[in-house]
């Protein structure tokens, strides 16, 4: 079995796995080291029953402990799909390694699939991206808003909103975002931009004595209390301070928004943190090749989301 770094293109993961047997084995070198590991019970031996079909394995085991049946697609996103397994090894490895992402319709097209297939795969893919273990950030942070909807000049005039522009806007969706000076992002999609909302998250997310650099938006008054807080006041053109500024995560932002508006064109605000997880995840992956960070997403994989889940209120 080929190890992970022998690729380090997209063309050279094709050659290196042609077929579903070589990802199912790919996966299981990943997933269980070799060894395999049943998923009802936990039981690791590498001595677990193949079951072969017609003198033929494929990847089909029986547990000596709980006797239970498993593949290395239990419990994982690839569980219960009938899409090959490679389909999925080449959306995960387009999908994680475009700086902007890929739509369901262009990656329906690319695999051959429809287009609701296609958009259930992104947001299995999705789920794996998101972070698991939140660790507090410490020494230089940057702290913003942005507001993601759409803008009232390519809205039909019945259509039109009062006050969809800045922090009072009513018909967009604020997302909250904490950058580390090592460049490490982190996005939460909120319900308000109010200092009950935003200063928990700061507390929970910000080791105390940190310095944080912020604009001079009210919800931000206070943090002088914990934190080292410097407050530039954009609105008087102060953009840099002493070598302080909040430029990387608008730089950020930037990158967001032309994902969004560009590749996606729309999001809602129920599946927006999807996106969030999705951005936040390459972003924070940015300097490791497209080959590791492929490894990286399959050995996230190990959660999943039903259809129903994904489209209940």
């Amino acid at each position: 079995m080929k190890n992970l770094d022998t690729f380090k293109s997209f063309s050279q993961m094709l050659q290196v796995l042609p077929d579903d047997t070589s990802c199912r084995n790919y996966l299981e070198q990943l997933l269980w080291s070799g060894i395999p590991v049943c998923p009802h019970c936990g039981s690791k031996n590498e001595k677990h029953y193949e079951i072969k079909t017609k003198g033929v394995f494929n990847g089909l085991r029986k547990c000596k402990d709980c006797r239970e049946r498993f593949t290395v697609t239990v419990g994982t996103m690839f569980e219960g799909s009938h899409i090959s397994l490679r389909k999925w090894f080449i959306a995960i490895y387009i999908f994680s390694s475009h700086k902007k992402g890929i739509s369901s319709h262009q990656l329906g097209r690319d695999l051959g699939i429809t287009q609701k297939s296609a958009w259930f795969m992104l947001c299995r893919i999705r789920l794996a991206f998101k972070v698991k273990s939140l660790v507090q950030m410490d020494n230089l942070i940057q702290a913003d808003e942005t507001f993601i909807g759409g803008k009232n000049k390519n809205r039909h005039a019945d259509k039109k909103v009062l006050e969809s522009q800045g922090r009072s806007c009513k018909d967009k969706t604020p997302v909250f975002g904490l950058l580390q000076s090592s460049g490490n992002i982190h996005l939460q999609v909120v319900p308000n931009t109010k200092a009950s909302t935003l200063k928990p998250i700061i507390s929970d997310m910000v080791k105390s004595g940190a310095i944080v650099v912020t604009d001079e938006w009210k919800a931000y008054n206070g943090l002088a209390k914990d934190y080292s807080h410097i407050v530039l006041n954009h609105q008087r053109n102060e953009y840099v301070r002493d070598g302080f500024h909040t430029n990387g995560i608008e730089n950020f932002w930037s990158l967001f928004k032309r994902g969004i508006y560009g590749i996606y064109h729309y999001t809602s605000p129920k599946h927006l943190h999807r996106y969030c997880a999705e951005f936040s995840f390459r972003y924070n992956t940015r300097k490791i090749t497209d080959a590791d960070r492929f490894s990286l997403s399959l050995s996230s994989a190990t959660t999943r989301i039903t259809y129903k889940e994904l489209i209940s209120k």
